[in-house]
């Protein structure tokens, strides 16, 4: 499921329709002149098509895009407090898992994708592939605690309440079981040849592909790996956020005209209303900030989803790749061996365009990081960086303790009507 191997299939240091491959370099195997057989390797193999260029520059674009942009999400939460939210303390393990694979695994696969020859040896052949897995089993499993927190939030608020310091154990818990469940993935990688009698005389043609004992294993375990990585999350998902969809969106919100006006029958049904002046400030203070808060929490959705979205989006091509041939079998025999080399090299590059992806959706969608990124990005020297990031604290800090103040005052005013109605 990823350019180095997700579903392992990136493990392979080149796509499932490689074998054919073996066939058409056996007329070239016996060749003595050793100059045409490189000029051969070459001209086939090393030497990048025209759709390869493309991928070359997509890969160093999504790298930068995604190490620079994931770094500085990272950054801002950590710098401010008032952003270290339990929602942002689950988009930083993820940023941290999207750095992770980008450093470790995308230099890797581009190299494997181009020359489909693996050059790194047995060992990282068993140490790339896993960190891959775990990179793509935090990120599902992070999504889902997100999806998990915001519906206990919002749906049920009382049943649940999600602290920083529950987050940070969810967090820790995550990477542990991604450990374990990924270790099959480094015990079957190993490296090996597709052409044995050309090994003393190039390095290419090494793959590093999985070994297992029977057929029936890699068909079993591969399917357990859509499933509990891909398909039954995002399943879970789905249904979390149609809920909360239905209670932020369909489901009649404070501030709605019905509702203002049941508060106001309910205030003058008093035996001794108070004044219209006090009561009048009173309920439109209180569903403003009942207002304030339906829209952040909508906008905090909207948000979440689109990630969600991406990220199905992304990882569905390699995910249906490799079930089509682990599990089926289907382009072991297949004559059309570029194209189903594209779609592999295509898919891989997704995974980590996801990775990039990512920062650009908290830009665009998330007033807090928007105001971050510009305040980083904007700075031409470091003074004047942090004068502007003091700035937009200073502004934060007095609003929230402006809303503080007016929440106070409400709920003493509240109390004043109850006293003066009783």
């Amino acid at each position: 499921m990823s350019g180095i191997t997700v579903n392992s299939d990136c493990g392979e240091c080149s796509p499932p329709s490689q074998e054919p491959c073996t066939t058409e370099l056996h007329p070239y195997s016996s060749i003595d002149d050793d100059d045409e057989l490189l000029k051969y390797i070459w001209r086939e193999y090393l030497h990048p098509k025209q759709y390869e260029w493309v991928l070359i520059v997509g890969y160093i674009l999504v790298f930068f895009v995604s190490l620079i942009g994931n770094t500085l999400v990272c950054f801002a939460v950590w710098k401010n407090h008032h952003m270290r939210t339990v929602t942002n303390c689950f988009i930083v393990n993820l940023s941290f898992a999207d750095v992770l694979v980008t450093i470790t695994c995308l230099p890797a696969s581009l190299v494997v994708d181009i020359t489909e020859t693996w050059f790194f040896g047995n060992t990282l052949c068993k140490i790339l592939p896993y960190l891959q897995t775990i990179s793509v089993s935090v990120s599902v499993l992070t999504l889902s605690c997100i999806a998990l927190d915001r519906w206990y939030a919002i749906c049920h608020p009382l049943m649940f309440k999600s602290t920083a310091r529950r987050a940070r154990k969810s967090i820790l818990l995550i990477w542990g079981v991604s450990c374990v469940i990924m270790i099959p993935q480094a015990i079957v990688m190993e490296c090996s040849s597709l052409l044995p009698e050309l090994t003393n005389k190039t390095s290419l043609f090494t793959v590093c592909e999985e070994r297992w004992g029977a057929d029936v294993y890699p068909k079993v375990y591969h399917t357990c790996f859509f499933i509990v990585t891909y398909f039954a999350p995002l399943c879970l998902m789905v249904l979390a956020y149609i809920q909360i969809c239905h209670k932020l969106w369909c489901q009649q919100i404070p501030g709605t005209s019905s509702v203002l006006q049941r508060k106001r029958t309910s205030l003058q049904g008093s035996t001794y209303p108070p004044g219209p002046g006090e009561s009048a400030r009173v309920r439109t203070s209180t569903v403003s900030a009942e207002i304030k808060q339906v829209r952040a929490r909508r906008k905090t959705a909207r948000m979440l989803m689109v990630v969600l979205f991406v990220f199905a989006l992304c990882y569905l091509p390699i995910s249906v790749l490799n079930i089509m041939k682990r599990v089926f079998g289907t382009f072991k025999y297949t004559n059309s061996r570029e194209t189903v080399y594209a779609w592999f090299t295509f898919s891989h590059w997704l995974i980590y365009a996801n990775s990039a992806a990512n920062p650009i959706i908290y830009n665009f969608l998330s007033g807090k990081f928007r105001a971050e990124f510009k305040a980083a990005f904007s700075c031409r020297s470091f003074g004047r960086c942090q004068n502007q990031t003091e700035g937009i604290r200073t502004r934060i800090n007095t609003d929230r303790r402006k809303s503080l103040s007016t929440q106070v005052n409400n709920m003493d005013n509240v109390s004043r009507i109850s006293d003066h109605v009783v």
